[in-house]
């Protein structure tokens, strides 16, 4: 009899046998599409890696070359000029990477690469104005605190030529071409510019005579060829990809990508904030401590930069694979992708701290010598810092995949505003190393933070 049957039983048995049918299909698509986009983070991450393990090589080197040649105090102002035109850099520089990758994804996948070519000239456009607003700034923070730090009148001179190259090298733009086509491997070419000729212009400053000034005209002209190689292989591999260069007015671009502006605006306040916070701590330690502080700290903050590498590395590819699933309204795959990436994000964190210690006390005696021996407990503590904000690597790149960019916005503003208080109460009691110890204080809180944040744009 029909009745006995359980199919036909249930009227609606046919009906809950498709649904689940369709339920199923669509968590294999999914599950396939998390893992081609994760199979992508890995070997963009692994193309990153093999530029940066060429630079992070090549560092020790010359890192070893300047600190030895140098000596704490001059390391302490070659710092303390670094630090203030990277600091400038990140305050004006607008992440235009993040805004190709992120808007230019959905002209990509429509098909509108005249739309894309004004968005890509829009972010032009933003990075020269950036440029022109860092110098007057450099301008002005070198003649009111090149003094305080100990800066000649030559010197500061020489710190604000240096500022305005950084900035005139700003490569932001080519840099979301390249991300945006998936050719993580053709970026990887133009970074590698930096570390060879820093390496080569260090041997050069070795032969002639080191002083601050030579190396600070060698990494300047690393950071102007670096710009330049960008853009030609950026410009080779868009070519007849990206419409015409004359299509449209540029300020079209705001229309065509509802909540440009917006995003624009919270990606620049969000990274200034979260980078200009450490590298202004330079300058904090720098005013308590003078050049030898700054120069202990500066040199762990730099050592302990390049054990974490892996995270600014992973956190570049996911953004783009996050912008890519939320461009196609795909949450399943969004989904699926975050649990991996925090997977793999818990294993690095946990390698950055092995590595720190057993290799930080070793290294530093063999690139500076005895006399950084006082910057190990500071590369120590930042190790630490930095295996936590590891583990959150993915939530910074949801956060502004899917438009709630003005969350990131709000927890940067918070974490960075903790970690400034607190060095500024610390340092005067512990020195350096308690730089150190709000730079911990400020990744547990910004940890959780961005956890809370993530778990809550993935619910809705």
């Amino acid at each position: 009899m029909r009745g006995n049957g359980k199919a036909g039983s249930d009227p609606l048995a046919g009906f809950k046998i498709r649904g689940w049918r369709k339920r199923e299909a669509s968590a294999g698509r999914a599950a396939d599409g998390s893992d081609a986009a994760f199979g992508r983070i890995l070997a963009n991450t692994a193309w990153l890696l093999g530029g940066k393990g060429v630079g992070a090589v090549l560092s020790l080197f010359y890192l070893a070359i300047i600190t030895r040649t140098l000596g704490v105090a001059d390391f302490g102002r070659f710092a303390l000029i670094t630090s203030t035109a990277q600091a400038i850099s990140v305050l004006v520089t607008f992440e235009s990477w993040q805004i190709v990758v992120r808007f230019g994804q959905t002209h990509l996948q429509g098909g509108a690469p005249h739309a894309l070519n004004r968005l890509i000239r829009f972010c032009i456009l933003i990075d020269m104005a950036s440029a022109l607003a860092g110098c007057a700034i450099a301008a002005g923070i070198v003649i009111l605190l090149g003094p305080w730090l100990g800066l000649s009148d030559d010197l500061s001179a020489h710190a604000l030529l240096f500022c305005a190259v950084m900035l005139i090298g700003i490569r932001s733009t080519p840099m979301g071409m390249l991300r945006l086509f998936d050719r993580f491997d053709t970026g990887t070419l133009a970074e590698t510019v930096v570390p060879v000729v820093r390496m080569v212009g260090a041997l050069v400053v070795l032969a002639s005579g080191p002083s601050v000034t030579r190396f600070l005209m060698v990494w300047g002209a690393a950071e102007l060829l670096c710009a330049g190689a960008y853009w030609v292989l950026a410009l080779r591999t868009v070519r007849g990809r990206i419409g015409s260069w004359r299509s449209g007015q540029i300020w079209a671009a705001r229309d065509e990508n509802p909540g440009l502006v917006g995003f624009l605006t919270a990606t620049n306040l969000s990274t200034t904030f979260s980078s200009a916070g450490k590298q202004v701590a330079v300058l904090i330690v720098g005013l308590f401590t003078g050049p030898v502080g700054a120069g202990l700290y500066r040199l762990a903050y730099q050592l302990n930069q390049a054990l974490a590498k892996i995270s600014q590395l992973l956190s570049r590819t996911v953004f783009a694979e996050l912008s890519r699933a939320s461009a196609c309204n795909n949450m399943d795959d969004l989904r699926a992708l975050l649990r991996r990436t925090n997977r793999l994000a818990l294993v690095s964190g946990a390698a950055i701290v092995v590595l720190v210690l057993l290799t930080g006390q070793p290294l530093l005696r063999l690139i500076a010598g005895p006399s950084f021996d006082g910057a190990y407990p500071i590369l120590l503590v930042l190790g630490i810092a930095a295996a936590i904000e590891v583990v959150g690597l993915g939530f910074g790149p949801l956060l502004m995949a899917t438009g709630r960019t003005s969350r990131a916005l709000q927890i940067s503003l918070a974490t960075t505003a903790l970690l400034l208080t607190a060095q500024t109460l610390l340092l005067p009691i512990h020195g350096p190393i308690g730089a150190a110890y709000a730079n911990v204080l400020a990744a547990i809180v910004g940890l959780a933070l961005l956890g809370w944040a993530s778990r809550a744009a993935i619910r809705r």
